[in-house]
């Protein structure tokens, strides 16, 4: 069989590694994505600013409009019944001069948007649905080989093929991982009262309880509880389970009814020690793993492609080179560490019942209510990463850009 040459090699079907595929072959390469078949997502993602920014500039960013909800207002609610309690906040798009902070898309309407994106753009994209046997890196290049027997050599290989990642194995790149004594509780329901564009993340002394919506009147839910728990609440009828989502939603959006397929995992953390080696370089959860709390696992990811589009454009002439490797890793260390701590800080700042972190916790909260100036610099951060470290011009664009790849 002979050896198929290209200049990028994607391993890895999911959201991050489609969306590499295809703003890779959009900047000009001649890219390989292995794609083998994955099962129908039922989840949603909330995909927030620099994501909407990325996909944009790929020319997607109507059919994403078209498919998903846009997320106008949050809104955090402290229910953990603590002695102290922070105030209710609201974060309004408006305030930042834009008409929403992002948009939430079911996960399989999303893929179905960009393979119909990837399959456009075949005379840069091969799509190989063969499973990767074997990977080694050289000076010059990565050689593949598939389950098929294909291979593939190409100068760059990019490891989006999740947390039990190949080529994060093969380039010897070590993981930390964590876990949390949490569960998540993943499902979408219908509501009998219109959301109007708001999310509402209920705090609870077990962990986020977070509605965001869809279209209609319908909404996604993550909602974070002890293992046990979570297990009782899956073996509920599909009645007393709507019952529940409506009670721990205080209802507000009225009576509740859950849709099929709940699902539930535990929560877990872990960051590669690196994001690149010899000819390779990581992307999405085969780089850093979150549990789904502030919308951080898929806009983290699609950060990373977003990096890599550009690192890569600037170095065409030694692609998967030690410069560009470096380069890459370089753009990647701060976002990837400040994103976890973050949502590390706030899972375990839920769960502490040590009277001096509710405190803090509950101060915090009551700033950012009170004080817009931080409110509004909070939310510039969370839509646009490093915006609270740069100079802001008074005028500038309302949402998502549309920059072209």
């Amino acid at each position: 069989m002979p050896t198929i040459r290209r200049e990028v090699a994607v391993i890895g079907g999911g959201l991050a590694g489609t969306s590499a595929a295809i703003g890779l072959a959009k900047a000009g390469f001649d890219t390989v994505l292995i794609a083998p078949p994955a099962p129908v997502d039922k989840r949603s993602t909330a995909l927030i600013g620099s994501s909407l920014d990325f996909l944009a500039g790929c020319g997607l960013l109507d059919e994403i409009e078209k498919a998903g909800e846009p997320l106008r207002v949050m809104r955090i609610v402290d229910d953990t019944m603590r002695l102290f309690r922070a105030p209710n906040v609201e974060f309004h798009a408006s305030e930042i001069d834009r008409d929403a902070f992002g948009i939430n898309i079911l996960n399989a309407d999303l893929m179905s948007i960009l393979r119909e994106a990837a399959d456009r753009l075949a005379d840069r994209l091969t799509i190989l649905p063969s499973p990767l046997a074997s990977i080694e890196t050289g000076e010059d290049h990565a050689v593949l080989t598939l389950a098929s027997g294909e291979v593939i050599r190409a100068s760059l290989a990019v490891g989006a093929d999740g947390r039990k990642s190949r080529v994060r194995e093969a380039a010897g790149i070590a993981m930390r991982s964590w876990s949390y004594p949490q569960s998540a509780i993943v499902l979408n329901f219908r509501h009998q009262r219109d959301h109007d564009g708001v999310s509402t993340e209920f705090h609870t002394r077990t962990g986020p309880f977070t509605q965001v919506p869809l279209p209609g009147r319908r909404s996604s839910l993550v909602w974070v509880e002890r293992p046990e728990t979570a297990e009782l609440i899956l073996a509920a009828r599909p009645e007393a389970l709507s019952r529940m989502v409506e009670e721990r939603m205080h209802s507000i959006l009225g009576a509740v009814e859950v849709e099929e397929d709940v699902q539930s995992f535990p929560l877990s953390g872990a960051t590669a020690t690196r994001f690149g080696a010899e000819r390779s370089v990581l992307v999405g959860e085969a780089a850093h793993v979150f549990p789904p709390i502030g919308a951080q696992g898929l806009n983290l990811g699609l950060r990373d492609v977003a990096e890599l589009v550009e690192v890569a454009g600037r170095h065409r002439d030694d692609l998967g080179g030690v410069a560009m490797i470096a380069a890459y890793e370089k753009a990647r260390g701060a976002d990837v560490a400040t994103r976890t701590a973050a949502v590390d800080l706030l899972n375990r700042s839920l769960l502490s019942g040590l009277l001096p972190v509710q405190v803090l916790r509950t101060l915090g909260v009551g700033l950012l209510s009170h004080l817009p100036v931080l409110r509004r610099s909070l939310m510039r951060e969370g839509v646009e990463p490093g915006s609270s470290m740069r100079v802001r011009l008074p005028f500038g664009p309302r949402g998502p850009r549309r920059a072209s790849i």
